[in-house]
């Protein structure tokens, strides 16, 4: 631990010791602005843990899991992924999972309803909203430990968050767009599946910064908001192919993933728009052995369910508030390194 004191980290935010005390131990009554200040400072004067000192708890415990996985597919294999693991480790006493019906703030907080009066933290994938931040700090308050993953809520009273750095994955989507357009002068189409889920939103914005920078030859269409109508995806790839001639490239920021592939499958190979989609459910496996696509920036399923139990385990034995940041590295595959 390191030598540096609440007194220390009242100063470097701004706030009193009595604020500090208050954020470090989860306790209500400060406002979301004094408690990124406060974290900032502790996490800059190195006073949370390191990585590799996160402990785990003395005794089992029991987890919940709430996620809309069942048209989801990376969804669905994180699911089960959670699962698998669950079951292996002695320090998990049981884990619930609970299929929401949707990514509403309602559906979540409804669902938490049913939260067990043994349960001693929770993992989560929820749209960044107002009702979200307040029922994840009524949990808090009950001392529940919440961790997010797949997308994140910065502002809220969460222990960590498991996943992509969103931003640099989009950046690193319209540097491999721009790189294999070469100096092509062309449209590029976005297709965003939730734009509330603040992930989503952090890939958009690195996406366009970095064709905004390095490739003003490569000109942006309006994302096209697939929503909660993802089935229509494929009409709308048809419709957008059909009215820009000069479509070089197509990024799917998240959502209608398969209706984009199967539109994309009809195309001559030399008049498909290169094409870059995020996580490698089975259909992209199929669609990227085809040629139909080109990049998958992946998350990795696996890595992502195992880190949210082995972080939430984590958070219910420590007694900071934060966990150290940790982001899960994406993996960029391609056609001719698919993994088994």
């Amino acid at each position: 631990m390191s030598r540096s004191t609440i007194a220390d980290i009242a100063r470097l935010s701004g706030v009193s010791t009595a604020t500090v005390d208050r954020v470090l131990n989860s306790r209500p009554g400060v406002s979301a602005v004094n408690r990124q200040r406060v974290l900032q400072a502790a996490r800059a004067l190195h006073y949370l843990p390191s990585e590799g000192m996160t402990v785990l708890p003395a005794r089992p415990a029991q987890v919940e899991f709430f996620l809309p996985y069942r048209d989801q597919g990376f969804l669905r294999e994180v699911a089960e992924r959670l699962s698998d693991f669950t079951r292996t480790l002695p320090l998990v006493s049981a884990a619930i999972l609970h299929d929401l019906p949707d990514f509403s703030p309602s559906a979540l907080v409804a669902a938490f309803d049913r939260i067990d009066m043994g349960t001693r933290g929770v993992g989560i994938v929820a749209v960044d909203h107002p009702e979200t931040r307040k029922a994840v700090g009524r949990l808090v308050e009950a001392g529940i430990k919440v961790v997010t993953f797949g997308s994140d809520l910065p502002s809220s009273a969460r222990a960590a968050y498991v996943g992509l750095d969103d931003r640099v994955a989009g950046r690193t989507a319209g540097l491999v767009m721009g790189r294999m357009c070469g100096r092509m002068c062309g449209r590029i189409g976005l297709f965003i599946g939730q734009r509330s889920l603040q992930g989503q939103r952090d890939r958009e914005e690195g996406f366009l910064s970095v064709l905004a920078a390095e490739f003003p030859d490569l000109a942006p269409l309006p994302s096209i908001d697939v929503g909660l109508g993802q089935s229509m995806t494929e009409a709308q790839t048809e419709a957008l192919i059909a009215e820009h001639r000069d479509l070089v490239g197509i990024y799917c920021i998240g959502g209608g993933r398969n209706g984009i592939a199967a539109a994309l499958a009809r195309k001559p190979p030399g008049r498909r728009p290169f094409a870059i989609m995020h996580d490698l459910s089975p259909m992209m496996r199929r669609a990227l052995a085809a040629g139909v696509i080109d990049l998958v920036i992946d998350q990795n399923a696996r890595l992502v369910a195992e880190q949210t139990v082995i972080r939430l385990l984590g958070a219910i034995a420590s007694h900071h508030a934060l966990l150290p940041e940790h982001f899960i590295e994406p993996r960029l595959i391609f056609r001719e390194n698919i993994p088994k």
